[in-house]
């Protein structure tokens, strides 16, 4: 243990791990500390969409620039997300907020770099290292910590892991190895570009839209900043050793004249932004089974964001629950080891123990859906699916609500009345 404060390494400076560096920074009795593999802070990935509960979470942090207009685009309908028939572009569904959801906490779409910039201006840069690929970590019992070691030979001694090092967790695959995810058949092609490509396109810049046919969906929306994205792609059977784009590797440069090609009989609104795009590039879609505990390593290790619960981005959910993971990890932390209090191995175990019976059940829940999803798609793929059984898919979709209006407050408050049962003196909120 530390001599003076509570020690805490994160592995990954994504949105999980910035997130959990701002929020721990605060805490006058810890020390925590950023490492990152990359030789700077670099965004990988096009556009990035926090619901309400992100929203919220980034003005608890004092992130409230990245909820300006500035850099968040928000529909102007309201409405969180409209659905679209393929080949008609007749408006078939959308998604509605199930409470009073004030306008800057309405779903928001980012360029991911101007998000991970906005977090990143709010870490002191003395506590983010680059260059630190993770190796492994072993408990060092003669000081009651961990040794924390890196590719490159570094080793650091910390009190408590975080792994927030995405969907492809190192931390998490060393300490499960059967972890490692897999493709679900999907391949989105992703692109960003400048709004004015499409500003001849009515309604392109007013609205985020999700078009749905019997093979494919398309998504299109406005950014901050002025930017545009549009996301396509293939789906295909995982299990098929002859599948297209088995090996396409993430961020990898892709064809615009392949992507026309997939949507050649669709709509002409979403054929003209497909013509707008100068460019894009390819990213494989991949997903991970729970785990049984987030406390690893002798209670002393535990994770957020994809790293924790690797749904693969559906529901456009992953920045908000990683977002929400960090919060309540700074939290638990903060809520068993205030200042006055001595931190201990026992306590350690404790605090992750309470962010584990915070989040847990809820992304549990997320990812139980999200493989039932992933499961039917495989199973129509090569199917033929008639236009009312499309309808009627779109209409009978999940409601994504409960994921983008979670409470993350009230969800730490009941798993402290839980595990504290009213009586313990850091029951207290």
């Amino acid at each position: 243990m530390g001599e003076n404060k509570l020690r805490i390494t994160i592995i990954g400076s994504g949105i999980a791990g910035l997130c959990s560096a701002i929020a721990l920074q605060k805490q006058p009795n810890v020390d925590v500390q950023l490492f990152e593999r990359a030789p700077k802070l670099q965004e990988v990935g096009a556009s990035i969409a926090l619901g309400p509960n992100g929203m919220r979470t980034l003005e608890r942090l004092g992130v409230v620039e990245a909820l300006d207009d500035s850099l968040a685009f928000r529909n102007k309908s309201g409405y969180p997300m409209i659905y679209r028939h393929w080949k008609t572009n007749e408006v078939i569904s959308v998604d509605e907020h199930h409470s009073a959801v004030e306008t800057r906490y309405q779903t928001a779409r980012f360029y991911r770099v101007h998000l991970q910039q906005a977090l990143a201006s709010h870490i002191d840069p003395a506590r983010l290292h680059f260059n630190k690929t993770f190796a492994s970590v072993d408990s060092v019992p003669e000081t009651d910590s961990l040794l924390v070691a890196y590719t490159d030979g570094t080793k650091v001694e910390t009190d408590i892991l975080l792994g927030a090092d995405g969907i492809r967790s190192a931390v998490r695959q060393h300490f499960v190895p059967t972890s490692a995810p897999k493709w679900t058949g999907w391949v989105a092609f992703r692109t960003v570009f400048d709004a004015s490509r499409v500003a001849h396109i009515p309604g392109a810049l007013d609205e985020a839209y999700h078009w749905w046919g019997p093979d494919r969906t398309f998504f299109s929306s406005r950014l901050g900043a002025d930017l545009f994205t549009i996301v396509g792609g293939y789906h295909g059977d995982p299990h098929a050793e002859d599948a297209a784009y088995r090996h396409a590797t993430w961020n990898s440069p892709g064809d615009v004249e392949v992507l026309k090609g997939f949507y050649r009989d669709w709509n002409s609104v979403v054929k003209a932004m497909i013509d707008a795009a100068p460019d894009v590039r390819q990213y494989p879609n991949t997903f991970a089974a729970g785990l049984a505990s987030w406390v690893l390593g002798d209670g002393r290790v535990t994770l957020a964001g994809d790293s924790a619960h690797a749904h693969g981005g559906a529901f456009a959910a992953g920045g908000s629950l990683a977002a929400d993971d960090a919060y309540a990890f700074a939290r638990a932390v903060a809520h068993v080891m205030p200042p006055e209090v001595s931190p201990s191995g026992a306590r350690i175990e404790e605090a992750l123990k309470l962010y584990e019976a915070t989040r847990k059940a809820h992304t549990d829940r997320v990812l139980a859906i999200v493989h039932q999803g992933n499961k039917k798609m495989v199973e129509r793929v090569g199917k033929t699916e008639t236009d009312e059984e499309l309808r009627a898919r779109m209409m009978g979709r999940s409601d994504p609500f409960w994921i983008h209006e979670h409470d993350v407050d009230a969800a730490f408050a009941q798993a402290v009345a839980q595990i504290y049962d009213g009586d313990d003196d850091r029951a207290r909120l």
